[in-house]
């Protein structure tokens, strides 16, 4: 199936000069959403990675993640934005090009030795995965790889990534 085929592309936004790639008509397109989720399955199977949870990224991390755990046999844990989680967090600030953000994990989500893949739907710059996986090394865990159904090759995120199995479905 050709997944590029199934995403919008709209120039200009959030800004001037941006081509934004929507996942929304890959998502609304059940044929299209059954094959992603299976085809990312695959890749993680063919790619030997084995997993205790798939950590997925706010906000769209949270669409493909619980799937992907559910065909691995994982659990799913969310990685927010600060603020949204009710009970005891780990937290890391990072650096943005215009400014700091902070992401979250509950306390209680993860242990020292889970085996973890981080799922989100995109890298492009690899800021907000490399965030995660340090969160993730600071709790103990062991990072096992990544997946993502789209990367912007251009901006290569992958070398802001520790050294583990990389993933991704669609290259721009």
């Amino acid at each position: 199936m050709d997944l590029k085929s199934l995403i919008r592309d709209i120039p200009d936004f959030p800004k001037p000069g941006i081509l934004f790639r929507d996942i929304t008509t890959l998502l609304s397109n059940p044929q299209g959403l059954r094959y992603t989720i299976d085809f990312l399955t695959q890749r993680c199977i063919e790619a030997e990675i084995k997993v205790d949870c798939v950590v997925g990224m706010e906000s769209r991390g949270f669409i493909f993640a619980p799937p992907l755990a559910y065909n691995l046999g994982a659990g799913f844990i969310p990685v927010r934005k600060k603020g949204k989680l009710p009970a005891a967090v780990h937290q890391i600030e990072y650096e943005l090009e215009y400014g700091t953000d902070c992401l979250e994990v509950h306390q209680d989500a993860l242990h020292p030795g889970s085996r973890v893949l981080i799922v989100d739907d995109l890298i492009a710059t690899g800021g907000t995965a490399s965030a995660t996986a340090k969160l993730l090394e600071k709790i103990g865990c062991e990072l096992v790889g990544f997946g993502f159904i789209i990367e912007l090759r251009d901006l290569q995120g992958r070398k802001q990534l520790p050294d583990v199995p990389i993933i991704s479905l669609i290259e721009y």
